[in-house]
């Protein structure tokens, strides 16, 4: 039987890269996913990759009132929710010295506050046997230049794991984080970065990774399904970093 099956499972960043790879895991895995994305035109041209078990549902994670409305929707169409993965990021590069009011806010809106407000609000219809899966990053460990503001931002997303695994004890709802490393997306496209500069990142990341190489969507999300699966239910306030191909708690 496919490990996920019946779940009911939201996906935020929905629209590509890792967030719509496990989508399509998910959905592979017997679950009903409610995915979303802030534009419209990409969701619907990423809405047929997972297949008809998944609905798009376009919103931004850092806006408390479209994430209303996505709960509304799951609560009048499926009754409840059993898996969160608060996928949904933002990176724009810069170094100290050069951020803008602009820059910070928009990185905090979206990747701590719209965690905060995507799973706040999906706990009055998650019940006990629950999975709450956070997307952090290795950054939150690192001290690469230019990122700075995104690396704080993981780092709070590592510790929501650990202080609402304590704060959700008593519901039996778990809490985990994953870790990825550096991992292709087309969101690096959108990091201000240059091709040239980019490439050089990703030969880089892949030269210290124990495989020599990066690791890909599809790895991540297969972590995710286990997390999300009821397999994984020893499992709690863990970190699970995915690097070149190699899961490690």
């Amino acid at each position: 039987m496919p490990k996920l099956n019946g779940k009911i499972a939201v996906i935020t960043g929905g629209n590509s890269g890792i967030g719509l790879a496990t989508a399509k895991v998910f959905v592979k895995e017997g679950a009903r996913v409610y995915f979303t994305g802030r534009r419209q035109a990409e969701l619907e041209a990423a809405a047929a990759v997972p297949g008809p078990s998944a609905t798009p549902v376009q919103g931004d994670v850092s806006k408390p009132a479209d994430l209303d409305r996505l709960y509304d929707q799951i609560r009048d169409e499926a009754g409840r929710v059993d898996v969160v993965f608060a996928n949904g990021g933002t990176v724009v590069l810069a170094p100290l010295g050069g951020l803008a009011e602009e820059h910070i806010d928009n990185q905090l809106d979206v990747n701590v506050k719209g965690v905060i407000w995507t799973v706040q609000k999906a706990l009055p219809l998650m019940g006990p046997g629950g999975s709450i899966i956070l997307n952090a990053s290795i950054v939150a460990t690192k001290g690469w230049a230019n990122w700075s503001v995104y690396s704080a931002t993981k780092a709070a997303v590592r510790n929501f794991a650990r202080t609402w695994s304590s704060d959700l004890q008593g519901r039996n709802i778990r809490v985990n984080a994953i870790s990825p490393g550096v991992i292709p997306t087309p969101g690096h496209e959108k990091t201000g970065v240059g091709r040239e500069a980019l490439n050089s990142f990703m030969e880089h990341a892949a030269s210290i990774t124990p495989l020599a190489r990066t690791g890909t969507d599809e790895e991540v999300a297969k972590v995710v399904a286990f997390l999300a699966s009821d397999d994984s239910s020893f499992i709690a306030a863990s970190e699970i970093f995915v690097d070149g191909g190699i899961a490690q708690i």
